[in-house]
Formats: structure tokens, sequence, C-alpha cells
């Protein structure tokens, strides 16, 4: 799978872009069609202290999959986006059941 990860107004540590890696890599378990995905990690001015932002766009099986979490760590919101990520995959991957 193609993975490109940006960091948007930081640098991003090996620690923090091998983890987000790990996780999207975890998709191809649910459907193999997943050949792509963009990540964007990003930090927002926000007075919460939940200013870190998780983005992955998806194509899986020609089909566009996005998801976007905020939380006070990377790490958290790449957990909630990965949740979102695969209901989303789940649901692509049933109606694909269904046409057949």
């Amino acid at each position: 799978m193609k993975i490109e990860i940006q960091s948007i107004h930081f640098k991003a540590d090996h620690k923090l872009l091998d983890f987000v890696k790990a996780k999207i890599e975890k998709t191809k378990t649910f459907f193999e069609g997943a050949n792509q995905a963009d990540v964007y990690l990003r930090l927002d001015k926000d007075s919460t202290g939940e200013n870190k932002v998780v983005e992955v766009k998806m194509n899986v099986g020609g089909h566009p999959v996005f998801a976007k979490e905020h939380n006070s760590t990377f790490e958290a919101a790449t957990d909630m986006v990965m949740d979102k990520l695969v209901a989303q995959i789940k649901k692509h991957k049933e109606k694909m059941q269904e046409k057949v």
C-alpha cells in the first residue's frame, strides 16, 4: 500500500510516522483493495488542548473513504480515525458483496 504522510505546521518524528503507517497498513486486513492512503497530521490553534488533527483519505477499490479526528495526542486521534475508516471499509465491502 502506498502511504503518503504530510505533517502540517510541525516536523513529525520517525516514531510517530512509523506508528501511523503501521495503523494504516492494518486496513488491508479488512479489504485487499485498499491501495493508497493520504494522511495529514496537523496542529490546530485550539485553546482546549485537543489541537492534534489526523485526516486520512483512502482509495478502497475505487471508492474514496475519508475520516478526520481531533485529540490531545496524534496517537489517540489516529486510533479514532482508524475506527471510522474500518467501519466505512466494512460498509463498502458489504455493499460490494450485495451487488454480486
